[in-house]
């Protein structure tokens, strides 16, 4: 019995710490937008990966966040159709964490942090069309921030 408990500590332990961030080690650019505070990373669940939307054509975290184009990512560049439920903002900006490298990335093309949102479209109460660029494979999470606060995050693996 004194074994079991040891075994559960340790994989709780485990799995606790596996959510993690490393301050000391995150890579960041200079250019980040002034409100990320990097304490949003530590609000990142990897065990909350995004899923495929009920009735759409698209991924993400319902009734908050989905994106078209996500489900088939791509290394080499592609387009994403941003969509956000129960908020209508002027603005939204995607900062991308890449969880093997502990590294910040903008994805959006030209090395972009923000795009002007549209109005309402496949049932969501904002949408916007995006060229993104992700630089390299592996578990990411993409920090999602409407007018400057935090909005949402879409844990996503990309592979190809």
């Amino acid at each position: 019995m004194k074994k079991r408990w040891v075994f559960l500590l340790a994989l709780f332990l485990l799995t606790s710490c596996s959510n993690q961030v490393n301050h000391s080690t995150v890579e960041s650019p200079d250019n980040l937008p002034n409100f990320f505070n990097e304490q949003d990373l530590e609000k990142i669940d990897w065990n909350k990966q995004a899923k495929i939307l009920e009735n759409k054509n698209m991924i993400g975290n319902e009734n908050k966040l989905g994106v078209i184009g996500a489900n088939m990512p791509s290394l080499n560049g592609q387009k994403w159709m941003w969509h956000l439920w129960g908020i209508q903002p002027k603005e939204l900006t995607i900062i991308g964490f890449h969880k093997e490298t502990n590294t910040i990335y903008p994805i959006l093309k030209d090395e972009q942090w923000t795009i002007e949102m549209a109005g309402a479209l496949n049932g969501a109460d904002a949408h916007k069309p995006s060229s993104v660029e992700i630089p390299q494979k592996g578990e990411w999470a993409f920090l999602t921030y409407t007018d400057g606060k935090l909005f949402d995050i879409l844990v996503h693996h990309i592979e190809h």
